[in-house]
């Protein structure tokens, strides 16, 4: 029993593992362009998040203004923020500032892409080709990797990061291979 369990433990982390792989970074000017992912969405939704960090090493700020993808009809750069207790969503005019030697993350619950009118379900395993344009290193072409409904973002299962797990993570005494 404990070698099933163990076996089983070792198949679900290796699943894990394999299926938070990513897109590889995109360079564009000062711009490096990192961890593009969307979530799944339900049969029928019309509408879906984007979410990607992008890094300025430059002296000067871009800004992203905008995004286009044959997967929707029409993509906004979006941010959520709590105003008097109540969260609202609004497209950002003018586009989203990353100043020089700064991150700018696109993450659930912040700035993010909102993908209007979609042709079709987003669908984990997915890769959805979006170009978005930003002020100064223009038209970047980058591939959003679908993941979960209520995912976390790439590489991360209910919220826990496989990524920052110890490599040299032991097995409980009882568990043995």
């Amino acid at each position: 029993m404990k070698r099933a369990t163990a076996l089983a433990f070792t198949v679900l982390i290796a699943g894990v593992l394999a299926s938070s792989a990513r897109a590889e970074d995109v360079k564009a000017g000062d711009l490096l362009i990192s961890q593009e992912w969307a979530r799944a969405t339900p049969g029928g939704a019309k509408v879906g998040g984007g979410y990607l960090t992008i890094e300025n090493k430059g002296s000067a700020p871009d800004k992203l203004t905008g995004a286009t993808a044959d997967a929707a009809g029409k993509i906004e750069v979006h941010e959520m923020a709590m105003d008097g207790g109540v969260m609202k969503m609004r497209p950002l005019e003018g586009g989203l500032t990353i100043d020089p030697g700064k991150t700018v993350k696109l993450a659930p619950g912040g700035y993010h892409l909102m993908m209007m009118d979609l042709k079709a379900p987003l669908k984990q395993g997915d890769k959805v080709p979006v170009t978005l344009q930003f002020e100064k290193a223009g038209k970047v072409a980058v591939t959003l990797d679908v993941q979960a409904v209520g995912a976390a973002g790439p590489g991360n299962m209910g919220g826990m990061d496989m990524k920052k797990m110890d490599k040299g993570m032991k097995m409980d005494k009882g568990m043995k291979m």
